[in-house]
C-alpha cells in the first residue's frame, strides 16, 4: 500500500516539475498539479484505507475503558460484582442451550383477516 502510494506521489511531482518547467506552464499551476494530483488523492486513499485500523484502535480503547470500570466496580462493591457475574454465566448458558426457547413456531402463519371471495359462476 505504501509503495503505490509512494510511487503516486513520485508521479504527481514528475508532473508539477514538468508543469513548472514548460515554457507555458506555471509556478501556481505546478502548485495546483501537486495537490489536486498527488496530496488530495493521496490523503483521500490513505484516510479510506486506515479505517479498519482507526476501527480497531477504537475498539480496543473502548474495551479498556470497560476493563477499568469494572475493576474500579469490583474494587467498591465486590459482591455486588460477583453476584452479577454469577447470574450474567447463569444466564448465558441457559441461552446457549435452547436457540428457540419460546412456544411458538419462529415463522407461523398469520391468520387472514378478510375472506377469500370466489367469482360467480
Amino acid at each position: 500500500m505504501y509503495l503505490v502510494l509512494i510511487a503516486w506521489m513520485y508521479v504527481a511531482l514528475m508532473m508539477a516539475v514538468a508543469e513548472a518547467t514548460h515554457s507555458n506552464g506555471t509556478l501556481l499551476g505546478a502548485v495546483v498539479t501537486f495537490l489536486l494530483y498527488g496530496l488530495l488523492p493521496a490523503g483521500l486513499l490513505m484516510y479510506v484505507l486506515s479505517t479498519p485500523a482507526r476501527r480497531r484502535a477504537k475498539h480496543l480503547r473502548e474495551m479498556q475503558e470497560t476493563a477499568e470500570a469494572q475493576a474500579r466496580a469490583a474494587a467498591l462493591f465486590p459482591e455486588e460484582v460477583q453476584t452479577r457475574a454469577q447470574a450474567m454465566h447463569a444466564s448465558a448458558a441457559h441461552d446457549l442451550g435452547a436457540p428457540n426457547a419460546g412456544d411458538h413456531a419462529p415463522a407461523a402463519a398469520q391468520p387472514s383477516a378478510v375472506a377469500a371471495v370466489r367469482k360467480p359462476e
